[in-house]
């Protein structure tokens, strides 16, 4: 069993900044791709952003496209998604989740994705 953990989760004012990170055994990281999913209160979990070591690709939704960085830290095993210019509707709990399926980064697929993280409460006051 594959054990996810996120942290860095909060509130936070429109506008504003967080970084969520998610650690992850290294051969996770660098042969599996890595997704970022959100759900907000009555909505269906959405996929946000998604890399892949393997060939170095990466995806963001349109909703976060230039806001939102989605990196790997090599040294701490872990992935982090930087958001900026944080609004309400980004309002969510984020989870992390690997996709061994896929072989190059596109739409995150709940489906595809085998183990998740907890999940982690990201709100953002208007």
């Amino acid at each position: 069993q594959v054990q996810l953990v996120e942290s860095g989760g909060g509130l936070v004012q429109t506008g504003g900044s967080l970084t969520l990170s998610c650690r992850a055994p290294d051969y996770i990281l660098d042969f599996y791709l890595i997704n970022w999913f959100r759900q907000a209160p009555g909505k269906e979990r959405e996929g946000v952003s998604c890399i892949s070591s393997n060939d170095g690709s990466k995806y963001y939704a349109e909703s976060v496209k230039g806001r939102f960085t989605i990196s790997r830290n090599g040294t701490k095993n872990t992935v982090t998604l930087q958001m900026t210019d944080l609004k309400p509707e980004d309002t969510g709990t984020y989870y992390c989740a690997v996709d061994k399926y896929s072989s190059t980064c596109a739409r995150p697929s709940v489906p595809l994705s085998d183990y998740w993280a907890q999940g982690t409460q990201v709100t953002v006051s208007s």
